[in-house]
């Protein structure tokens, strides 16, 4: 069959399994072994080398999601993020940061970069200009995430592309809040796309992992790295990651629908200072997010009026849950002050726009009216105690 014009679904549940020669079962059996033998054999299989049949075959179906031409499993988001920068990244070398990125992915650069003799600038905005006045005859690397964590800011990937190319430097994404269902980064030239798979690619809150998907050339330079530092996943996580990903789409569609209502609901309320979501008009980069999104993404951030108190209201949730990690399909919130960007000092979340009145809402796949009723009795309840106090 010709997978070239095959849909997305199709892609998600077919694409990149392993097939049971031996009694046809309808799903990837499990390799789970550590050892394979090294004589008479085309491929020399070992775990830590990111080649055994389950790491391979899911390798695949990450790469023709994101567009390219292949693509790496790892351990974690983290793990992805910091090999795929470290293969590109040497010793007097330079990259430019997006201003905004995720707290780990900002705490791996500032903490050990400079160990590595590597150095580095963040911008101060997301124009043209605040990137290519932050590049220097040394950088090699751009890397954006868009939409960003926690304040859904778009980034222009055309631009961030052109400025790189001209240039001769590699550009790199965290394309996990959009996902590949919501946005596919290579089509705007974007070199490397990195992944929490943990997020919307596992998307039951129960694995751990990362993925990258780029050129076969990149691959083969990131791999070179991998190698090395081991951080390769475990069968058993990938056979759950390939299960996980057959329906992705229809999970990432739901989620993305359910956070544009409840984007919509949460502006109109009286005791919430600010939403922040692309799908939104009034957002910075409302027409941006159009044009380079196919969906605005499951992810929303919304900033409570001055003096409620956020820790009270996700007290007060019932439905939604109180919890570290994102994309699961229940709905789950949180304090980016107090979670993804603790690492963070008070003053630089500050600068960055993330106050403790902040609060990370990843919306699931529950019924909407469901999710509103639990958002309404929580502020019904701190509203409340405000009265109460007076």
């Amino acid at each position: 069959m010709n997978t070239k014009n095959l849909g997305v679904n199709t892609i998600c549940t077919h694409i990149g399994e392993v097939k049971d020669e031996q009694f046809k079962g309808a799903v990837s059996p499990i390799f789970p072994s550590s050892s394979y033998a090294y004589e008479g054999v085309d491929v020399k299989r070992y775990p830590r080398y990111f080649n055994t049949p389950n790491q391979e075959a899911l390798s695949k179906k990450i790469a023709m999601l994101e567009k390219t031409e292949a693509g790496l499993i790892f351990g974690s988001g983290m793990a992805a993020v910091s090999t795929t920068m470290l293969a590109f990244l040497h010793a007097g070398d330079h990259v430019v940061l997006q201003k905004t990125l995720y707290g780990g992915t900002y705490n791996f650069v500032v903490e050990e970069f400079d160990k590595f003799g590597i150095e580095y600038d963040f911008t101060e905005g997301f124009s043209e200009t605040d990137f290519t006045s932050k590049i220097k005859e040394n950088t090699k690397v751009i890397f954006v995430e868009t939409p960003s964590n926690p304040l859904m800011v778009v980034t222009d990937l055309e631009m961030i592309s052109k400025i790189a190319k001209n240039r001769n430097i590699v550009t790199m994404i965290d394309n996990t809040f959009a996902s590949p269902i919501n946005q596919n980064p290579a089509d705007f030239g974007i070199d490397i796309m990195i992944h929490s798979a943990t997020k919307y690619m596992g998307g039951h809150s129960d694995i751990c992992a990362g993925a990258v998907a780029a050129s076969e050339e990149h691959i083969t330079k990131i791999w070179n790295i991998a190698k090395n530092l081991g951080g390769s996943l475990s069968d058993y996580t990938v056979w759950l990651l390939e299960r996980s990903i057959k329906t992705m789409k229809l999970r990432v569609k739901a989620q993305s629908r359910n956070a544009k209502k409840l984007a919509k609901w949460l502006q109109k309320h009286d005791m919430v200072k600010k939403v922040y979501y692309p799908g939104l008009k009034n957002h910075p980069e409302y027409h941006l997010a159009k044009k380079q999104m196919k969906g605005y993404s499951g992810m929303l951030s919304f900033e409570l009026k001055e003096g409620l108190s956020a820790s009270k209201f996700m007290k007060s949730l019932q439905l939604i849950k109180e919890s570290m990690s994102l994309a699961g399909v229940e709905s789950t919130i949180l304090s980016p002050a107090k979670t993804s960007h603790a690492l963070l000092s008070a003053e630089e979340r500050k600068r960055q726009g993330i106050s403790d009145g902040l609060l990370r809402f990843s919306v699931g796949i529950e019924e909407k009216k469901d999710l509103i009723a639990d958002l309404e009795q929580a502020f019904e309840n701190i509203s409340e105690k405000e009265l109460e106090k007076k």
